[in-house]
């Protein structure tokens, strides 16, 4: 199982940008897959989810701004992030919390919201 996360970047206040993580040696669609981040000196925190059936959550901090979709045929893994804030700056982590039971993580992009 590896998870290839990218997308991450320097963005200014207010800008948008996309993660993608890309799912091998199992298929995404069937699992939930989740997303955290981990900003520097704080614990890592979950931003949003998308079970195998397609239902979404997402931390209050992100809600109406982040969006968790997945590409079926890619075996890929999205988070579309909008109205990008200087406390989103993290490094984000793609996730499967429980695949035969285990779990597994992305090696993270950093996030910068900087002006």
């Amino acid at each position: 199982v590896q998870l290839q996360a990218s997308g991450g970047g320097l963005v200014q206040p207010g800008g948008s940008l996309r993660l993608s993580c890309a799912a091998s040696g199992f298929i995404a669609s069937m699992n939930v897959m989740d997303w955290y981040r981990q900003a520097p000196g704080k614990q890592r925190e979950l931003v949003a989810a998308i079970t195998s059936a397609g239902s979404t959550n997402y931390a209050d901090s992100v809600k109406g701004r982040f969006t968790i979709s997945r590409d079926n045929a890619k075996n890929t893994v999205y988070l579309q992030m909008n109205s990008l804030k200087p406390e989103d700056t993290a490094v984000y982590y793609c996730h499967v919390p429980n695949y035969r039971g285990s779990n597994y993580w992305g090696q993270g992009t950093l996030v910068t919201v900087s002006s």
